[in-house]
């Protein structure tokens, strides 16, 4: 295993410069963004490299994050699981930068210099260097990792982060894939004036995100939130004004008991500033859905320096490795990148995925470990809405009788991913089996 993880973390830091380069010019993380201030050269930086695999007509990776919404979340993307709905932008693979071969450079790099590499602190430096630019308009880290957490996962620094150990996200949250990461919660001071107020309100947040009563919340789920909080209402599924959420995307460490190595490939940072109402928020699933249609790109408010805000309340700011492996604040373009899972995906819980996929109650305050999970569904994503059990499958159909009346996008999928075919949603529960297992059969016995 050590051997596989050590060949994932060396292909990955390659775009980070692991390559003995000495240090360059004076750390500056808001330079780069300063200098492409406002310049997007891929429009849909929103629709990640996964949007582009090639199924072959008979995987279906596109379940995980294109579902049915739950509560407040009414947008419905199943469909997106077998088509490629892409605006004409979009319809380029932009990403050009992972068909490069990058075989002989990782050849080149010994383990004991990937070791080394994966093992140096970046975050330390950030924090440092934000804390002395008075010009830095966005979000300072103030979580001391070196301080480290207590039993119950609060931050020791005073600092009011909590640690959580959650399921990460099918696909792209799992060591296969090459990363790991932490997330960290807090809440606004008037919900945590005593430690043993703090410890209820998240677990109030908890059973409201997650549906998942913690002993230390009252129950059932309260009206409002508790202390000098008591004035703000509590609403299932949607976080309260003035949550923050920090995450990191970690390199592997083959030696350490969870995977997490001391080096950052990336430091997310997510505050709730906005409350929309139910009407604001199906407005502006239908107002994506209508740029979409019109062949726009997605608009988001906001810039770099400060951070995004998508359409439900949420700024987002993101900082990524350098060529010398220092943390920088990410440009507008790699911004955009972020705002494609945070926005307009059917199986998020107010824009977010972590806080939904938690460990219940005490398990789940502190720090993130992936041995002895027990795999669970997502609240809301375990049972059709008619009570029976709901799964999914995709089987293969012909594309142009799945793609209608878009041309663009059938000479897309044939000429630029090369296949002739995509899968069909199939979705069902145990009234109409036997009929799906017949179809699936059938699908079997064709391809043989």
């Amino acid at each position: 295993m050590a051997a596989a993880v050590r060949g994932l973390v060396v292909a990955v830091a390659l775009g980070a410069g692991c390559s003995g380069a000495g240090a360059g010019d004076a750390y500056d993380p808001g330079a780069k963004a300063r200098a492409r201030f406002g310049v997007v050269g891929n429009l849909e930086a929103a629709v990640p490299p996964s949007c582009y695999e090639d199924t072959g007509g008979r995987v279906n990776p596109c379940w995980v994050c294109h579902t049915g919404g739950f509560g407040p979340n009414t947008l419905d993307d199943a469909v997106l699981q077998a088509e490629y709905a892409f605006s004409e932008i979009a319809s380029d693979n932009h990403w050009t930068n992972l068909f490069e071969d990058r075989r002989g450079a990782i050849a080149a790099i010994s383990d004991d210099e990937i070791l080394a590499w994966i093992r140096d602190d970046n975050y330390e430096p950030l924090r440092a260097a934000l804390a002395g630019d008075a010009d830095h308009r966005g979000f300072v880290p103030d979580l001391d990792l070196a301080l480290g957490f207590d039993d119950e996962g609060f931050a020791r620094d005073g600092s009011g982060w909590r640690t959580v150990r959650y399921q990460p996200f099918p696909g792209v949250g799992w060591p296969e894939r090459g990363s790991t990461g932490d997330v960290f919660i807090r809440l606004p001071a008037k919900f945590r004036t005593t430690r043993e107020l703090y410890r209820q309100n998240l677990a109030i947040v908890e059973a409201a995100i997650a549906g998942v009563i913690d002993p230390a919340a009252p129950a059932p789920l309260p009206a409002t939130y508790l202390g000098a909080a008591a004035g703000v209402p509590v609403e299932p599924l949607v976080y309260p004004v003035g949550t923050e959420l920090l995450h990191s995307v970690r390199y592997l460490d083959p030696d350490a008991p969870a995977l997490l190595a001391t080096r950052m490939k990336e430091l997310r940072w997510m505050r709730k500033e906005e409350a929309p109402d139910s009407w604001a928020r199906q407005r502006a699933y239908e107002r994506e859905a209508d740029d979409k249609e019109e062949g726009l790109p997605p608009r988001y408010r906001g810039d770099a320096l400060e951070g995004l805000v998508n359409a439900f309340g949420w700024r987002l700011q993101a900082f990524i490795e350098d060529e010398e492996g220092r943390l920088r604040v990410q440009t507008d373009e790699e911004h955009r990148f972020c705002m494609g899972c945070h926005q307009g995906l059917g199986v998020t819980v107010d824009s977010t995925f972590s806080i939904a996929r938690k460990v219940p109650a005490e398990a789940g305050w502190r720090l993130q470990d992936l041995r002895g999970l027990v795999d669970r569904p997502q609240v809301g994503h375990d049972r059709a809405t008619n009570g029976e059990l709901h799964h999914s499958f995709f089987i293969p159909c012909d594309v142009n009788k799945r793609i209608t009346g878009n041309s663009a996008n059938i000479h897309f999928i044939k000429n630029i991913y090369k296949i002739s075919v995509i899968g069909c949603f199939v979705s069902f529960n145990k009234h109409n089996w036997t009929g799906v297992v017949n179809i699936l059969q059938a699908s079997d016995s064709s391809r043989k």
